[in-house]
């Protein structure tokens, strides 16, 4: 009770005890009340505000601990490798004719553009495009956004490096200035909006921002959305910028960082023999010996001491160290932080042991968050970078859409992504042909799941079985095949 209902209670105890009891029906749910028993944090501000408050501080925080601590380093890997893969998310054009059918020469010259485009897609020249998209996750979930402008036809010194004149600029999220608000411009965090909330334009620092001498507005210079790739980690609706995923785990990595620094420091001491003289009391001293300034004691296999004065014996320092609780302590922060990432702990932590069921059931849990990071890096970044890379093509005349392709169907594609490892080859093959054989699955679907398209493995098994046909060898991919014709010409 406070200090108001204690005075009414004083005069009136009935009256307090209907105030007391009307409070706890509206304070009906307890985790909204504070107690001394646990904290209780009421957010000040709307998410756009916290934003502008941490995101700076959190995003220069996971870069240093990135830097300097091996796990940090290997989570992030192990989430950029999983999510992009050895190849890049691979394009699988898919334009569709008045008939519904798909245009195999128009899709096949578009691959054929595609594929160099593939080797110079940015504006420096220095990567290729998957390890564009390896930078470009990397620098999402480390930052938690990355951002790139679309380049299309000529533009001042500027070299595509492909037939058809398109390219990315990349930039991470340093040169778009949280410090740039405008109400008058609708400008929040450097992303400039309608009133809908919808993105029009992007300000974007005009040099590095440390060299920035003038007002981050003065430096900036305005980008259509239009041409803006904007991949974000976004948790609430109406949120501009991206918070780094490491957020939530940034305090535990430190932690273990730490911890294992003192173990490691505590292991190294305790690594060095140290070795006492205790001299005992007085009485059995002998103050008549002369001790030697210069004495020592050589410690060697098997040795015995002999030569210990009257009252002297020799004692070892014993240390702990190393804790046998490390390991056990450092396997349950690590299964927090693949928890709080997304990623697998296995994978993460470099921890293999359990049996093939156990692996497989986390492998197949955990593939969800590699999925749904890949689902949002091909509808933010890769499928708007295709379609823009097709119009340019058509635009430009080095590819134009047939007069029969439907103009909605021109930049339809299927994306490949990274496809879920096997655990035992030879069970998934079995499941994958039981499959097939029942008609659940085709083998396009089980090609697209190896991460492989489907169109260039049939031409290579073409290949490799006419090739092997003229030489008259004879293996296990084309024996099928060889056999099959042996008893459809015996039929006929």
């Amino acid at each position: 009770m406070n200090n108001l209902d204690k005075l009414i209670g004083y005069f009136s105890p009935g009256a307090a005890v209907k105030r007391e009891g009307a409070r706890k029906v509206l304070g009906y749910y307890e985790a909204a009340e504070p107690s001394r028993m646990r904290n209780f944090y009421r957010s000040r501000g709307t998410q756009n505000e916290l934003m502008q408050r941490s995101a700076v501080a959190i995003r220069t925080q996971t870069r240093h601990l990135i830097r300097n601590h091996d796990l940090a380093r290997g989570a992030l890997r192990t989430l950029v490798n999983n999510v992009v893969g050895a190849k890049g998310i691979g394009v699988e054009p898919q334009p569709r004719n008045n008939d519904g059918e798909i245009n195999d020469e128009y899709a096949k010259t578009l691959s054929t553009l595609y594929r160099e485009w593939c080797r110079k897609p940015e504006v420096t020249h220095q990567l290729s495009y998957s390890r564009v998209q390896r930078a470009a996750v990397r620098a999402w979930v480390r930052d938690g956004e990355i951002f790139a402008q679309m380049i299309q036809g000529s533009a001042a010194g500027l070299d595509h490096g492909s037939t058809v004149p398109f390219s990315l600029e990349l930039f991470e999220a340093d040169l778009v200035p949280f410090d740039l608000n405008s109400e008058v411009d609708k400008i929040v965090q450097g992303v400039e909006r309608n009133r809908w909330g919808r993105p029009v334009a992007l300000h974007v620092i005009q040099t590095e921002p440390w060299k920035a001498s003038a007002p981050a507005r003065a430096n900036t210079t305005r980008i259509p959305w239009s041409r803006v790739l904007h991949l974000a980690s976004m948790d609430n609706i109406g949120q501009v910028r991206g918070m780094s995923e490491f957020a939530s785990v940034i305090q535990r990595l430190e932690d273990i960082k730490d911890y294992e620094e003192s173990e490691r420091v505590a292991a190294k001491i305790a690594a060095m023999l140290t070795a006492y003289v205790k001299k005992g009391s007085a009485d059995q001293f002998d103050a008549t010996a002369v001790a030697d300034a210069d004495r020592e004691i050589k410690f060697q296999p098997g040795m015995v001491i002999d030569d210990l004065q009257s009252g002297e014996e020799i004692g070892l320092i014993d240390s702990t160290r190393p804790n046998s609780n490390l390991v056990k302590f450092r396997q349950g922060q690590l299964r927090a932080v693949a928890s709080g990432l997304g990623g697998s702990y296995s994978s993460i932590s470099k921890d293999y042991n359990g049996t093939y069921s156990a692996q497989r059931q986390e492998l197949v849990e955990q593939w969800i968050n590699y999925a749904v990071l890949t689902d949002d890096m091909v509808c933010d970044f890769v499928q708007p970078t295709w379609a823009k890379f097709v119009e340019t093509a058509h635009l430009s005349g080095v590819a134009r859409r047939p007069a029969e392709v439907i103009e909605d169907t021109a930049a339809d594609a299927f994306f490949v992504a990274q496809a879920m490892p096997w655990i035992d080859p030879l069970k998934e093959a079995l499941g994958s042909e039981a499959l097939v054989k029942a008609g659940f699955a085709s083998e396009i679907e089980m090609i697209r799941r190896r991460g492989g398209d489907p169109r260039q493995v049939m031409e290579q098994i073409q290949k490799w079985r006419e090739e092997a046909a003229e030489r008259g060898l004879v293996f296990s991919s084309n024996e099928a095949a060889l056999q099959a014709a042996t008893i459809a010409s015996a039929t006929e």
